[in-house]
């Protein structure tokens, strides 16, 4: 049993499919299915970053909201900002503490592995002090948590 998300776009998933291809370099379309008069998309189902997803254009119904979000852990600073570069790039919003909006409303939280150990330190006031650092934060800053952390 695999458990697959559902993205419901408007009408542009084919052109979401083609932005995160640009994003994940192992980003692999598996299936798409067309229907009407213009050949349109419909559903496809596409794999990237080792998760499966299924798109579906169902039309204006439904946007997308932060309610659901895709957790993004990275290991170093060049990654946090490649992925926001890009996830951000032509219409995306940043937001608050990692988190992001992509240009199709899709929510996103940009997270470095660094920030869950120093925010795990046993030591509360340090930890303290880097939770205090990243709330003044959109986009993760290693270096800045880093120094927060040293006080």
């Amino acid at each position: 049993m695999q458990i697959t998300p559902c993205l419901w776009f408007d009408d542009n998933a084919e052109e979401a499919m083609a932005f995160y291809a640009g994003v994940f370099p192992d980003f692999e379309a598996i299936d798409v299915s067309r229907s009407g008069p213009e050949n349109a998309v419909l559903t496809a189902t596409f794999q990237m970053a080792g998760a499966r997803f299924m798109a579906l254009n169902g039309g204006p119904q439904f946007p997308f909201t932060e309610a659901i979000s895709f957790f993004i852990p990275v290991e170093t600073q060049q990654e946090v900002d490649d992925l926001w570069s890009a996830l951000t790039a032509d219409g995306g919003q940043e937001s608050r503490c990692g988190w992001l909006k992509d240009r199709f409303g899709v929510a996103w939280q940009v997270v470095p592995t660094a920030l869950g150990r120093l925010l795990g330190d046993p030591d509360r006031e340090k930890a303290g002090r880097v939770l205090q650092a990243m709330m003044q934060m959109q986009k993760i800053d290693v270096p800045a948590l880093e120094a927060a952390y040293r006080g």
